[in-house]
């Protein structure tokens, strides 16, 4: 049993933003994020799931610190950084170094004027006092660690194709050896066959390094392949979070068994039943009352349309509906 405290803790994080509307209109706010609460435990991969709009973009900026929260509480390695910056506008570089991200797009993510030595060598030179023989050598290292020949040191971004740059991403990422890496679809952009390599690659750096993951998709068969654990999002909120296992064996959150009951499956004995549901995701400048689900589920009761539900313990994972009981 894991003793150590986790290495990320996220608690009631929210992330409103205001909207102008007009000369006549008051502004209106979206709605992003509202009080999403986990923890990631060292060694340990956490999938955020759900469809787009719920929120899993806006979270990985939580995360990174590329903007702050408008309130709840982020603890990196024990260190409130919500608190940090409230009280400074700098936030200790080690600690920036320490969560690293992938995004979603290699093309757009990389510095097309910058080679790839270029791209690598920057945040060695920004974040580290290694000599300049160190960082050739590192980033020669970084290169053939995630599958890559030391000729392609010196091409550009639009010289490699889509899975090779998302390598050079991974590896500017790994270069600083971050504790935390938050993964922003890493892998939706690319041929299945490289998906495949792609994960693997993931998963063979964390069982390495130690490295911690928080990997954003909404590919179900992707997740179930590379987490430990699953944080089932919608319009903002956590649904359903537990063990990966858990979930997939016995989805409780009618949005939870909605995802589950769409994804895709081979063999005949994985597939679920489907469940259908009508209309689209409200939109966060004006959610529903009560539960924001209720609109689209097929077992609504009169209470989810006047009571926000609270995310509660029932069996082996947390989850946020009225009519699940344990």
């Amino acid at each position: 049993m894991n003793t150590q405290p986790p290495i990320l803790q996220a608690e009631a994080l929210t992330r409103h933003y205001p909207v102008r509307r007009g000369w006549f209109k008051s502004p209106a706010v979206v709605k992003a994020l509202n009080g999403v609460s986990f923890s990631l435990a060292r060694g340990r991969t956490l999938a955020v799931v759900g469809e787009s709009g719920c929120g899993k973009s806006t979270l990985a900026r939580q995360l990174t610190m590329i903007e702050p929260p408008t309130s709840g509480r982020l603890l990196i390695e024990g260190v409130d950084v919500v608190d940090v910056a409230t009280r400074s506008t700098h936030i200790d570089p080690e600690l920036r170094r320490r969560v690293q991200i992938v995004f979603q797009n290699p093309h757009a993510s990389l510095n097309p004027r910058n080679t790839i030595a270029e791209s690598l060598h920057e945040p060695l030179l920004i974040n580290t006092r290694l000599t300049a023989a160190e960082r050739r050598e590192r980033i020669e290292a970084m290169l053939e660690r995630v599958g890559l020949r030391p000729e392609h040191a010196q091409r550009y971004p639009h010289m490699l194709s889509g899975g090779q740059c998302q390598r050079v991403a991974i590896a500017r990422a790994m270069i600083l050896d971050p504790a935390i890496v938050v993964a922003d679809e890493p892998v939706s952009a690319l041929d299945v066959s490289i998906q495949a390599q792609i994960l693997n690659l993931f998963m063979d750096i964390q069982e390495s390094d130690g490295a911690s993951f928080v990997f954003i998709s909404h590919n179900l068969g992707v997740v179930e392949h590379i987490a430990h654990d699953l944080l089932v999002m919608y319009l903002g909120s956590v649904v359903e979070y537990g063990s990966k296992q858990a979930i997939f064996a016995a989805p409780l959150h009618p949005y939870t068994r909605v995802l589950m009951s769409a994804s895709l499956a081979i063999r005949r004995e994985d597939r679920r039943e489907r469940i259908r549901i009508a209309g689209e995701l409200p939109s966060p400048l004006n959610p529903p009352s009560g539960c924001t689900f209720h609109t689209r589920c097929p077992f609504a009761a009169e209470r989810c349309r006047r009571e926000v539900p609270l995310l509660r313990q029932v069996a082996d994972r947390q989850v946020a509906c009225h009519i699940v009981t344990a």
